[in-house]
């Protein structure tokens, strides 16, 4: 679990979609995940608090789903930046996205304690839509997978 994420997308997000529970920097309750490149996959590590138990020693399952929305929305930004010729170490505001499915396979009971990484696969549908194949791993097992499809999200989301 060696990957640190120096650059994440998400340090890169206006204030105004900053607020996210999963992935927002400013949400001060929130998990502040942070997606980023590592060679041609993305990367998010998490390493889950306390009350993210299900039961002694495993982490709830929600959790779990909100590391693999997040991680799929934020691998989405990444790779429509990157098309558009911009990294996340550039001073360029990247495009945001919105969960249009998200879909989770449990594998295998997943221990608490432990830093988890989910690793994404990109795949563009459309110019505005990407799927964004997950794997988390706990301790180099795979513990879950999933997919989001993440749509680029539209100007009425904007704040008034």
């Amino acid at each position: 679990m060696s990957d640190t994420i120096v650059h994440a997308i998400q340090d890169k997000y206006a204030e105004d979609y900053s607020w996210c529970y999963g992935c927002g920097r400013l949400n001060e309750n929130g998990l502040h995940l942070r997606t980023g490149w590592v060679g041609e996959k993305t990367v998010t590590v998490y390493t889950p608090r306390p009350e993210h138990t299900a039961i002694p020693g495993f982490v709830y399952g929600g959790l779990i789903g909100s590391i693999v929305d997040c991680h799929g929305t934020g691998s989405a930004a990444l790779a429509l930046h990157r098309k558009n010729g911009y990294e996340p170490s550039d001073d360029k505001e990247p495009p945001r996205f919105v969960t249009a499915s998200l879909k989770v396979d449990f594998i295998k009971p997943t221990p608490h304690e432990v830093p988890l990484k989910a690793v994404g696969t990109i795949e563009e549908i459309h110019p505005k839509k990407w799927k964004i194949h997950t794997e988390v791993f706990a301790n180099d097992v795979c513990c879950a997978k999933g997919e989001v499809v993440a749509a680029v999200m539209p100007d009425t989301f904007a704040q008034k």
